[in-house]
């Protein structure tokens, strides 16, 4: 039976670290402000928006919100970009992706018009140019970011091991990619286009996966001794839900083959997801500490 690392656990910890930090800002006179900057009304986009607001209030973060109609101009948006920039009391910003469908062909440009000190999600060149070479640049993905703090609180060292992540996404894929090169490990990225995935994939230590594809990762994949990030949240119609329905979110991982396989996993729900909000918060403080020197 694999030891499950669980997010909750990595939050507690997490979360104290960022309101202590937080407060000691405040008694330099500077709050902690996160500003959301929203486009329409998409249900996964509002959701989250809930989860980061009750998160930042709850660890003492200022929340300030632009909410924008879905067929907003793109001059509008970037105006509104270009005014959170030049407010020095907000420090880190969350714009949800992806953009509406007339906006998608200039969402690069959007994104790389915020200021990389604000990037509190790794969507700029500048962020992306930070991890990349190990620099505070802007901030990494949340989402990587997460899978770093849940290795560090199990005390999962890198260092000589060989990590495999299983996806290429700028979001997901490759920052995790380089953030274990970071930390000393020997990485191999697989894709669409490789051959054999398992055969490599067994070989890791540390197991990534990110490839956002219901019970893609099954037994064949892993072996003994092994930790699995599932990082990816997909929706499976046939698990059954805390209700007793069907319908329920899943990770990449057939869990019930891989568990019992392999040495510690992150469930989904439960894992990687629940650590990402108190890691955006967490940015954002950082950007009000950076701001604040």
């Amino acid at each position: 039976m694999a030891k499950l690392l669980l997010g909750k656990e990595v939050n507690e910890t997490l979360n104290a670290r960022i309101t202590a930090r937080c407060e000691a800002l405040k008694a330099r006179g500077v709050q902690p402000t996160l500003g959301i900057v929203r486009c329409g009304e998409r249900p996964d986009d509002l959701s989250y928006e809930r989860g980061a607001t009750k998160r930042a209030e709850a660890l003492g973060v200022a929340v300030e919100k632009f909410l924008l109609p879905e067929d907003v101009s793109k001059e509008e948006l970037l105006k509104v970009i270009d005014g959170i920039n030049a407010n020095d009391k907000i420090h880190g910003v969350l714009m949800f992706r992806p953009l509406p469908k007339h906006l998608k062909a200039d969402q690069d440009e959007i994104c790389n018009r915020l200021d990389p000190r604000k990037d509190v999600d790794g969507m700029t060149d500048g962020s992306n140019a930070g991890v990349f070479m190990g620099k505070a640049l802007g901030f990494a993905p949340c989402t990587p970011a997460a899978c770093m703090e849940i290795l560090d609180y199990y005390g999962i060292d890198c260092t000589g091991k060989k990590a495999v992540v299983i996806g290429r996404s700028l979001v997901v894929g490759k920052p995790a990619a380089m953030m274990l090169m970071g930390r000393n490990a020997t990485v191999t990225v697989c894709h669409t286009r490789t051959k054999d995935v398992p055969a490599i994939t067994r070989e890791a230590d540390i197991l990534v996966s990110a490839a956002g594809v219901l019970n893609s990762l099954t037994k064949e994949y892993v072996r003994p001794g092994q930790i699995v990030v599932d990082v990816s949240i997909n929706w499976d119609p046939e698990k059954v839900n805390a209700k007793g329905g069907k319908g329920a979110i899943a990770g990449d991982a057939v869990f019930d083959e891989v568990e019992p396989i392999v040495e510690a996993i992150t469930p989904v729900p439960g894992g990687v997801g629940a650590v990402t909000t108190s890691v955006l918060i967490g940015h954002v403080v950082e950007a009000a500490e950076r701001s604040a020197q």
